[in-house]
């Protein structure tokens, strides 16, 4: 992609919604997607918290990863996500290990 598509905004992820009906959600309306992105994080933040790492939200347009020290990436989409927390973590951030997987369902056994 050209860089100047990428300032225009013309780089949607899939895991974004869109203001479009029918593309990666069912939700239309602006606030529905402000919730979905609000989901998203909040379901980031679980997984990243064993790590020490914090994910915030950046109007709406980018997110910002941040250590408990104060070091901080900006992202522009989840796909961007894990090779940042490894950058940041200093280790090695696989959210499809077995053992990672484990910890994350033993939090909601009753």
């Amino acid at each position: 992609m050209c860089s100047l598509c990428g300032v225009l905004g013309g780089n949607e992820h899939w895991t974004d919604a869109a203001a479009r009906p029918g593309v990666f959600t069912r939700n239309h309306g602006s606030p529905d997607r402000r919730r979905e992105r609000a989901e998203r994080v909040r379901a980031a933040n679980e997984m990243l918290s064993g790590l020490g790492l914090v994910l915030t939200d950046w109007q709406g347009a980018s997110f910002v990863l941040s250590t408990r020290t104060g070091r901080s990436e900006i992202i522009e989409d989840l796909g961007h996500l894990w090779p940042a927390a490894e950058t940041l973590a200093g280790r090695s951030c696989d959210p499809l290990d077995v053992a990672f997987i484990a910890r994350m369902e033993a939090r909601y056994v009753d």
